[in-house]
């Protein structure tokens, strides 16, 4: 039996995205410890967490901004955790705590560490700012520090693995692992036939590199041509400094060209009540859990021929890939879905599920996980 501690920089994700992960190690006699900052992580979702005999550990975290008393503070928490508890394997994701958990673990030789690369996000993309080219030379000499404690490193896409390599974050291809981002549920994303109406749907946090902008701009241009498509929005505001603002989307929500649905903690009905699926997204993502939930579904994707993004689609077979920041390309491609048979369009739908069913379902990625790790 080991003792695995998992570190996450949003609390949450353990109950949404890993919670499947965790029952399989518990199946497995293995003892399970978390670690996240309290933001967002809700007396309900820790409950979730203890009802299966999972230990909590809170430490502090500034998820935004680069203060090194704050720094000091988490690699100060994050040490103690691991002083009492004593792990034999640690797993971590989300940038900083990948980073923070790297730099402690120097001085604790004797734990296993896995770090999980789930995007490069933010300091990694297309923007070349003073800002951002100064953030991504510190990014890549924190994280060359930080992996080298590693014993195997994962990540969730191939352009991920390779940018590592490029900027000799990592220097042997061989200790570097791809899994197939974080899995879905079919049972929980059932596939559902399509509806009739013409409802396209984007999940996404209301961030800039998300897409969002140009998700408005060409359900502008499709519905002077189709006023009967609607175009659904679902997703928090975010103090991200690339967060859409609330009076933006307030005016957004006034012209009437979207239709926004706030954010929803479930999102199946959702889903089920689109017809197509849209992410433009040119943020670094791993794999977007939303696609492969929609995959799952059943929908025809339209995505960007980007990072992560690029993997949930097979171009003309299960949906269409765009470039990215470019609405025309995207409404264009709407306007192709709206003007596709019944049966072509059923076919994609069928070609998305089996994809999710084939790669991304929730069992074949915990299996690899657990066997990069030897458990």
């Amino acid at each position: 039996m080991k003792h695995i501690l998992i570190i996450s920089g949003y609390g949450p994700s353990l109950v949404n995205f890993r919670l499947s992960l965790i029952k399989k190690l518990l199946s497995r006699g293995h003892k399970v410890s978390v670690a996240a900052p309290i933001n967002n992580f809700s007396n309900n979702l820790q409950q979730k967490l203890l009802d299966l005999g999972v230990d909590i550990n809170i430490f502090f975290l500034s998820r935004q901004s680069v203060n090194l008393i704050d720094d000091y503070k988490t690699l100060f928490e994050i040490k103690k955790i691991l002083q009492n508890l004593k792990p034999n394997i640690v797993i971590s994701y989300t940038a900083k705590t990948v980073i923070y958990t790297g730099l402690v673990l120097k001085y604790f030789k004797e734990i296993s560490y896995y770090p999980l690369i789930t995007g490069s996000g933010y300091a990694f993309s297309t923007r070349n700012s003073i800002k951002i080219k100064i953030l991504k030379y510190l990014m890549i000499k924190l994280y060359s520090k930080s992996l080298k404690n590693s014993v195997k490193i994962i990540f969730q896409n191939k352009d991920d693995q390779s940018l590592f390599l490029k900027f000799n974050i990592i220097k042997d291809k061989n200790l570097s692992y791809i899994v197939n981002g974080s899995g879905v549920d079919l049972n929980f994303y059932p596939f559902t036939s399509l509806p009739s109406k013409p409802v396209f749907l984007m999940i996404a946090r209301l961030l800039i590199d998300k897409g969002v902008r140009e998700y408005v701009e060409a359900a502008k241009i499709v519905r002077s041509r189709f006023p009967n498509a609607k175009f659904q929005l679902v997703g928090g505001l975010d103090k991200n400094p690339l967060g859409i603002s609330a009076d933006e989307l307030k005016v957004w929500i006034n012209q009437g060209d979207i239709e926004y649905l706030g954010e929803l903690k479930s999102v199946q009905s959702i889903l089920k009540s689109c017809k197509y699926f849209v992410l433009p997204s040119y943020y670094r993502e791993g794999i977007p859990r939303s696609t492969l939930e929609a995959l799952s579904t059943g929908r025809p994707i339209i995505t960007t021929d980007a990072p992560g993004c690029r993997e949930t689609v097979i171009h003309e077979k299960n949906g269409l890939l765009v470039p990215i920041k470019d609405s025309v390309s995207l409404a264009n491609a709407m306007i192709r879905l709206l003007n596709e048979t019944d049966e072509n369009l059923e076919k994609m739908a069928n070609e998305s599920y089996l994809l999710a069913k084939n790669k991304y379902e929730i069992n074949k990625v915990n299996k690899s996980m657990i066997k990069i790790m030897n458990l």
